[in-house]
């Protein structure tokens, strides 16, 4: 049934309706054969190709003229993405077409990183796993974020990908799949959408997963509803510490052609306390341990860089060692502007899981990222810088436990982002 209770075929193949995520292999494969099976509607072409060579492939369903444009996998360590553009998909093939529309989806936008962190989709699912094959580009790598005009360094070829197919299709809505490792579900908006604020909690909750609402990655951003929140303008400030301009990337980029767009965030492992707008009890000495953890755990990874090999700062063109690097830089000023500007007021219970999770999360993903560009190199040092990091690990995943973390199915993150989708386009599409 589709979100409005109305009965539809299904006619999508199994492969479009995973219960874990697939390898862009596989969806690229399951893909062509959407194509295959509905000539008629769907047209799969490669609109580019990445930095390392691989294809990035869009499939299209429909003619209209108002198009509706789905990026799957800006950010590699987030797979939901790919596996919700693929039952996009297969859930518009359902259904009649749409009078005037057009359904674009690109399966993956950073192809390269995705092969560093598919290690992970073919065994169990676990945190530990997911952290043993991790990998998420440092800012300047990420093909959604376009650089500044006096930056000295050109967009990326993924990024060229993305803005050309926006120039050549001007969409109506662009949404951009994405997925939190651990925290709640939210909407990110470039202007308001009338009528989603209300379906997106609806499907939010069916699906069981929290609703963030005070989320931090949209510090300082309007929120017209829970788990809502509407882009700044350009110069207004949010989390100082992270170089992120929202005005500088694909999603703002839409809008020269009228198009809005809807970052849709859902998580790996919920965290139900991101969902209380309540008052925290005990902000200062809450927040303040959450930096001091941040800043002692940075400080002993930092130590280990020098105990990484040249083959190993070269690997994979050096970006395993830079998203180390970028994380560890940014850890210091987080923790100053916490310590300055959030233990001296009143913040919600939501925001101090936010920063509790913060805390936990980049020293982990960091110390995973060491433990990869350590693990072809002996001798007693390494040995022990190892040891730290896989203390820090262990640390990490622990407090994230504490936090009450628990895992969200593929389905049920899937089967949210998809709904979330449709439901943008409903209250944009005639």
């Amino acid at each position: 049934m589709t979100d409005t209770g109305r009965r539809v075929p299904r006619r999508t193949p199994p492969e479009s309706r995973p219960a874990r995520y697939p390898t862009l292999a596989r969806a690229e494969a399951a893909a062509s054969r959407l194509a295959r099976l509905h000539p008629d509607r769907c047209r799969l072409r490669e609109a580019g190709r990445s930095r390392g060579g691989r294809p990035l492939l869009l499939l299209s369903v429909d003619a209209g003229e108002r198009a509706v444009l789905v990026v799957g996998g800006p950010h590699p360590n987030e797979p939901v993405g790919v596996a919700a553009a693929l039952r996009l998909a297969g859930k518009v093939l359902d259904r009649p077409p749409r009078p005037g529309a057009s359904w674009h989806v690109l399966l993956c936008l950073d192809p390269d990183g995705a092969a560093l962190n598919e290690g992970w989709l073919d065994g169990p699912l676990t945190a530990v796993r997911h952290y043993e094959h991790f990998y998420r580009p440092a800012f300047e790598e990420q093909p959604e974020l376009l650089p500044a005009a006096d930056a000295g360094r050109a967009p990326m070829p993924e990024s060229l990908v993305l803005t050309g197919l926006i120039d050549e299709l001007r969409p109506v809505l662009q949404c951009s799949l994405h997925g939190v490792d651990f925290g709640g579900a939210f909407v990110q908006l470039t202007r308001p959408v009338p009528g989603l604020t209300e379906r997106f909690a609806r499907s939010v909750a069916r699906g069981g997963i929290p609703l963030d609402v005070d989320s931090y990655d949209a510090v300082g951003w309007a929120s017209p509803a829970p788990g809502t929140y509407l882009m700044p303008a350009p110069g207004v400030a949010g989390v100082q510490a992270l170089p992120d301009r929202p005005e500088l990337s694909t999603w703002s980029y839409a809008g020269r052609h009228g198009g809005v767009t809807a970052v849709l965030e859902v998580p790996m492992w919920a965290v139900d306390a991101v969902g209380d707008g309540g008052r925290h009890p005990d902000v200062g000495p809450a927040v303040a341990a959450a930096a001091a953890r941040l800043r002692e755990r940075t400080g002993r990874l930092s130590a280990l860089l020098p105990l990484v090999p040249p083959h190993a700062r070269r690997a994979v063109g050096g970006s395993l060692l830079r998203t180390a690097e970028f994380n560890l830089g940014v850890c210091p000023p987080l923790a100053d502007e916490w310590l300055a500007d959030w233990c001296g007021r009143p913040l919600s219970v939501s925001r101090v899981t936010a920063a509790r999770i913060v805390a936990e999360r980049i020293p982990l993903r960091v110390a995973s990222v060491l433990l990869r560009l350590l693990a072809d190199t002996g001798g007693p040092a390494v040995e022990a810088g190892r040891e730290q990091a896989r203390a820090i690990v262990a640390a990490g995943l622990d407090g994230l436990r504490r936090l009450g973390a628990r895992w969200v199915p593929v389905e049920t993150q899937v089967a949210h982002q998809t709904r979330a989708v449709l439901a943008a386009a409903d209250c944009l599409l005639p």
